[in-house]
């Protein structure tokens, strides 16, 4: 990575609703005349100057681009040592992107959470985004942040304080507030469309191996939860998780690209609880509904249905519901010797935007200016920066992680 280039970090999409918010935290957060340099960049110049208007000021700079011209990303990506990117769907807007990131050696870090076309920039960029020296890291936001870091963290802690790993981990939402965005809404909805048109993509979302290298997609986890079910590990009902789908994958894929650091037979789940009893149960049925709406059939009545509830692209919380939100993450290890551990990991704002926009953030300015694990290829967020990342969220980005 050439260490002269103007920029540490481009935000590319700084003129939309998540843009517009990692913008006004690095400009909050570092300025733009100290250590860190960084511009703003998207293709309307009045709209990136008016975002910088009340995001920032007239100090940062402006970087006009198009993602479909080639020509015009590559003198961008040539000015800057990361690409932070918040352009979504991804699998409409990020290809061109994320190829000329490795072509021409940019780092790249984005909020994608669509599992189809993480599979896809695997398959075309890995090898040779090894051989360049470039990372490019996927999931960079409340998927897959805190699930990658905090099983990072929850088996580094075990190994430490007890001498040995977790062979399991069963990752339980405990608490959350926050509202959904409307890109992720989007992003979701362009995945099943696909998944309903290509039974290769199908298979890539069912399987719970499918971000894992080709020769590695076996272990002993099962697809996701899909149904309401009392845990005995949590002492809970619980409940699909929305993310899981993405965050285990994405924890799978550290665990392989880590030469298996968690066991080869580690396994993983994700779930949300909703308490005891028969309040517990119904509030978890009722939890799933959400997840039942967006994941329906495209042209499908209950689609129709969704689409007028759900936010559209560039929608999201307000300023409060940003600020007031939260999550509360815990993750039940059983070590190897039988005995058990807890991990916790929680945010200080709502998931989907106040505290994505800080992780996305930290992971950007990471990449550009930390000492990482010498790794490169299309990594995942705790493969890519691992201690260093850590680090950043817990001092900068409001995280807290703790073990017992």
């Amino acid at each position: 990575m050439n260490p002269t280039k103007e920029f540490d970090i481009i935000v590319w999409g700084a003129s939309g609703f998540t843009g517009r918010l990692v913008a006004a935290y690095l400009f909050k957060q570092y300025g733009v005349q100290g250590d860190l340099k960084w511009a703003m960049a998207g293709r309307n110049q009045e709209k990136l100057a008016a975002v910088r208007a009340e995001v920032a000021d007239s100090s940062v700079p402006i970087v006009v681009a198009d993602s479909n011209d080639e020509a015009s990303l590559k003198a961008m990506i040539l000015r800057t040592k990361v690409v932070c990117t918040t352009v979504g769907p991804y699998v409409t807007y990020g290809s061109k992107l994320v190829a000329a990131c490795v072509t021409h050696g940019a780092h790249y870090c984005d909020l994608a959470g669509e599992v189809q076309w993480m599979r896809q920039m695997i398959d075309k960029h890995h090898e040779e985004a090894l051989a360049n020296g470039v990372k490019i890291v996927h999931t960079c936001g409340f998927d897959s942040i805190p699930s990658d870091m905090g099983v990072y963290f929850t088996q580094k802690e075990a190994l430490a304080q007890k001498g040995q790993r977790a062979k399991r981990i069963r990752m339980r939402v405990a608490g959350m507030r926050g509202g959904l965005s409307g890109g992720t809404y989007a992003s979701l909805s362009k995945v099943m469309e696909e998944a309903m048109q290509d039974k290769n993509i199908y298979k890539v979302l069912v399987n719970p191996y499918g971000l894992n290298p080709k020769d590695k997609q076996e272990g002993g986890d099962h697809p996701d939860l899909q149904k309401v079910i009392f845990d005995p590990t949590s002492k809970s009902w619980i409940g699909p998780f929305i993310m899981a789908g993405i965050n285990t994958k994405v924890v799978r894929r550290s665990n392989a690209l880590s030469g298996y650091a968690y066991g080869n037979d580690f396994r993983y789940d994700e779930a949300t609880m909703s308490g005891k009893g028969f309040k517990g149960r119904f509030k978890g049925n009722m939890s799933a509904l959400p997840l039942i709406l967006m994941t329906a059939k495209p042209g499908s009545i209950l689609k129709r249905i969704a689409n007028r509830m759900f936010p559209k692209p560039g929608e999201g919380p307000t300023k409060d519901q940003r600020e007031n939100g939260f999550y509360s993450l815990r993750f039940y290890a059983t070590l190897e010797d039988g005995t058990t551990a807890l991990g916790k990991v929680t945010g200080d704002k709502d998931p989907g935007y106040g505290s994505t926009s800080k992780m996305l953030g930290e992971a950007a300015v990471c990449l550009a200016k930390d000492s990482l694990p010498e790794i490169s290829g299309v990594l995942t967020p705790s493969t890519a920066m691992g201690d260093a990342l850590l680090d950043r969220l817990e001092k900068h980005a409001g995280l807290t992680f703790s073990f017992k």
